[in-house]
């Protein structure tokens, strides 16, 4: 092994890669997540459209890393999950981010599918930020990953994306997601401890266990509530159920065409019954409106709009 490359297993994939630990001006890597080991970051800025907690009125500080290791065939951020899309930064200037994006006025710095540049990242947060830190995740995580981030992590925001796994081998090439996202989810839960909330509404502490809706995929979504429900108490987790979807990356109807349209109102309205039933207190719910592409993020270049930093 070449002094210059580490063999990978920060993820569920344990893919063995040799990733390099500078980008050195390249764009193809090795593994699953297409990564280097160094920070790439593809956009950094305020964003609006969190959680009303994480986002609040200023926004929230969020950094967007290249790259990822669930690569679902929806994904929203598809340009810049897939393959790598953005700039490399040394630990001290992805820190002076953090910090330029909280001169702004940012809520939290919130570090979105950090999971592959962890070793990366942890270093440089062992001295604590004055805002919280949020953990926004695919919930596709190794615990022994997440624990280099303890202390230095304040509120995790993971997805639960399948309790089905031929759902989730089908869109996310993972068979094994529930086992490993409820691993992942425990191990968030141990670190942070019930959420806190503070008097000016913004969240302080916690996880948020988010769920997106999947058109025809409604059992999936009534497990997913089900198991939150069973696990967590009142007081301990905030829950997200998400409207929010619309075909994107590799959706069309050539290419799974059950998933190329809107979540209708019947789905929407049962899961949301089966949420206010279920016993799970704490969260948030999304109207129809949530399901436009103006929530989605610019990533050419980094952002051309207003909230976005220039890299």
């Amino acid at each position: 092994m070449s002094a210059a490359v580490q063999l990978c297993h920060a993820c569920p994939r344990r893919c063995n890669a040799a990733r390099p630990f500078s980008a050195a001006g390249e764009k193809n890597f090795p593994g699953v997540c297409h990564s280097p080991h160094s920070i790439m970051i593809a956009r950094a800025g305020l964003h609006f459209w969190e959680e009303p907690v994480i986002s609040g009125g200023n926004g929230s500080g969020t950094i967007f890393f290249a790259g990822c290791n669930l690569h679902c065939v929806y994904c929203q951020n598809h340009e810049i999950s897939t393959g790598v899309c953005g700039k490399e930064f040394t630990p001290e200037e992805f820190r002076n981010i953090c910090f330029r994006l909280i001169d702004r006025g940012a809520h939290n710095i919130n570090l979105v599918t950090p999971g592959h540049y962890v070793h990366a990242i942890a270093p440089v947060l062992q001295d604590k930020l004055p805002v919280p830190v949020v953990y926004n995740s695919n919930g596709y995580e190794l615990p022994e990953t997440l624990q280099l981030m303890e202390n230095k992590v304040d509120i995790f925001l993971p997805d639960l994306k399948y309790a089905d796994n031929a759902i989730a081998q089908k869109y996310s090439n993972a068979k094994d997601y529930f086992e490993v996202a409820v691993a992942a989810i425990r191990e968030m839960y141990r670190q942070t401890g019930s959420f806190v909330i503070g008097d000016d509404g913004m969240m302080k502490k916690g996880v948020i266990i988010r769920h997106l809706i999947l058109p025809g995929q409604l059992e999936n979504t009534l497990r997913v509530i089900e198991f939150v429900a069973k696990n967590f108490r009142p007081g301990e987790i905030l829950f997200s159920l998400m409207r929010q979807y619309l075909p994107c990356g590799l959706v069309s109807d050539e290419q799974f065409p059950e998933l190329n349209r809107r979540i209708n109102d019947f789905e929407y309205e049962t899961a949301e019954a089966a949420l206010f039933a279920s016993g799970i207190e704490d969260g948030f719910v999304q109207d129809a409106d949530s399901a436009v592409k103006d929530f989605i993020p610019d990533f050419v270049d980094g952002g051309s709009d207003d909230a976005a930093l220039q890299l």
